[in-house]
């Protein structure tokens, strides 16, 4: 390896690193570049550096880049948008700290969508005003991933490791208390490395695959947020999963994201009658809340189809939406000719990993930023692409305290051995307890939610406990992932009594009069119990 990575005792499958980043999207590449003046980096992604939630984010940034009025404009926005929930310390920060880190963008090279010279802002939901940058039309995330890779490979204390997955978190005890030590990585050809690190930041993005209607792409495994739990960090809001409102809705299909930015170009919504309906729901229209249209689809949904109509829109939609139109092109469907059918699916967590606006965590030693981070940003709802704002403030934040983290005295790296496995689960037999996993997630635990179905959820999970897929291959890693992001949501759901944002109860349709974040700690299971498939 180069030296941005020390090998220890010459032993190739053992590592020393500064720092260690688990994820490569927006917060993970924003926290790295400044990591890499203070020391060594490596950075890890299961796929390939583009593989990430932030490549696949259509619709945009927001950022209030008209001065002082906008930045307050926005921070209002983004309470609302959280349902009393949002943490006002951290939207601030989101909201202040946002125009600096997007000028830093835009001197890397980011290519933002342009009219006439200036850069084109566009509106969303939620939104009160016009702030959204686009590039390329809908593949924002994208130019910002390159443009962020870009940067990072030019930096030398940077070394990026593509096909490796996360297995754990080291732990190990310094004067007595508990501290994050690096982890444990499996490579791309099934080799285990143990990576010993003053300080590990986890920003391995959300869970989104742990429901079988999603946006997410495949890596969407809530891989960080698992391994933290295992270790004992407090994790925070999982119940308060955000279902998009439009995804594409064909069967044999993808659930291919139609962007909020689509009924910010003037986008009706209307029913199987042709109707538009979401002025039953919201004085925003189609405007309103994501929680808001994803209930109110679902609602018009039980009477048949429900379609996104552009019909109406006087633009050249394919120069607007390329990537969308490309995929809509597949289906023989058109924006300015056709109404494209649509319907909610897993798109975002707002929980994660507890932190502070500096992503530290409950244990020293381990950070959290993005998506795979709870700072209470985005309350119980997140406002539209604020998304890829939180990766970039808060990366930069985590990368602030990581650096300022002193690095603990007298600590060996130690060997770590991983438990030898008598049987490991067949792949095929791994693939179908994901799917039955995530089929019954997004049956009983999904948009709508009721007592009888979340205790109707806990006993599959339970029944699954008793045949999880053992070994040490990547799928059978993330379906142990995704049972416990699972049973994480559930607990969750089942203890928060009302309905509030994301979060909607047939039997507590009602919201407390008193907003309260819900928070668990860990299970501090042994590595072995946690790896064997055992119980």
């Amino acid at each position: 390896m180069p030296s941005a990575v020390s090998s220890v005792d010459s032993d190739p499958s053992r590592y020393q690193v500064d720092f260690l980043v688990i994820g490569a999207g927006i917060a993970g590449l924003s926290a790295a570049i400044r990591l890499a003046r203070s020391g060594s980096v490596l950075v890890v992604t299961k796929e390939e550096l583009a593989e990430s939630n932030t490549a696949y984010a259509q619709g945009g940034i927001a950022v209030a880049l008209g001065g002082e009025e906008d930045v307050d404009l926005h921070l209002e926005d983004t309470l609302a948008a959280g349902d009393g929930l949002v943490d006002a310390d951290a939207a601030r920060i989101l909201v202040e700290q946002g125009p600096q880190r997007v000028e830093e963008l835009l001197e890397w090279g980011t290519a933002f969508d342009r009219e006439n010279g200036e850069l084109m802002r566009t509106r969303e939901g939620a939104h009160s005003r016009s702030r959204i940058l686009h590039a390329n039309g809908d593949a924002t995330g994208r130019e910002i991933a390159v443009s962020l890779l870009r940067h990072v490979r030019s930096l030398p204390k940077v070394r990026l490791m593509e096909w490796t997955t996360g297995i754990d978190l080291i732990v190990e005890t310094v004067d007595g208390k508990r501290r994050v030590a690096g982890a444990t990585l499996l490579d791309g050809e099934g080799g285990i490395l143990t990576i010993h690190a003053r300080a590990t930041l986890l920003a391995s993005g959300g869970a989104g695959q742990v429901y079988s209607d999603t946006t997410n792409p495949a890596v969407a495994t809530g891989d960080g947020i698992a391994m933290a739990w295992r270790v004992g960090a407090e994790i925070s809001d999982m119940e308060f999963y955000q279902f998009h409102p439009t995804a594409f809705s064909m069967s044999g299909a993808p659930r291919f994201l139609m962007s909020e930015a689509l009924r910010g170009e003037g986008a009706y919504l209307v029913n199987a009658k042709r109707e538009r309906f979401m002025q039953r729901y919201h004085p925003l229209l189609e405007l309103a809340p994501r929680d808001v249209v994803a209930r109110a689809i679902t609602q018009e949904g039980m009477d048949g189809e429900v379609y996104l109509d552009m019909r109406h829109v006087k633009k050249n939609l394919h120069e607007r939406f390329p990537g969308i139109s490309q995929f809509l092109a597949e289906y023989r469907l058109d924006l300015n000719r056709d109404l494209i059918p649509v319907r909610p699916a897993a798109h975002y967590l707002m929980g994660g990993v507890l932190t502070d606006t500096h992503g530290r965590t409950t244990l020293p030693g381990l950070y959290a930023a993005g998506e795979a981070a709870c700072t209470g940003v985005h309350g119980a709802n997140r406002l539209a692409s604020n998304s890829l704002l939180e990766g970039l403030v808060f990366g930069a934040l985590a990368a602030e305290a990581m650096v300022a983290d002193p690095a603990p005295s007298e600590v060996a790296p130690q060997t770590f051995a991983l438990p030898a496995e008598s049987y490991a689960t067949p792949e095929a037999e791994v693939e179908r307890w994901i799917a039955d996993l995530r089929a019954n997630m997004w049956k009983y635990a999904g948009l709508l939610r009721d007592a009888a179905g979340l205790e109707a959820m806990q006993v599959v999970l339970d029944a699954l406990a008793g045949t999880m897929p053992r070994g040490l291959s990547r799928r059978a890693i993330e379906a142990r992932n995704l049972h416990a992001v699972a049973r994480m949501i559930v607990a969750s759901a089942q203890a928060r009594r009302e309905s509030r944002g994301a979060h909607y109860r047939h039997d507590f349709p009602q919201k407390d009069a008193v907003a309260r974040h819900s928070v668990m700690r860990g299970r501090e299971v042994g590595f072995s119990e946690a790896f064997s498939g055992s119980k």
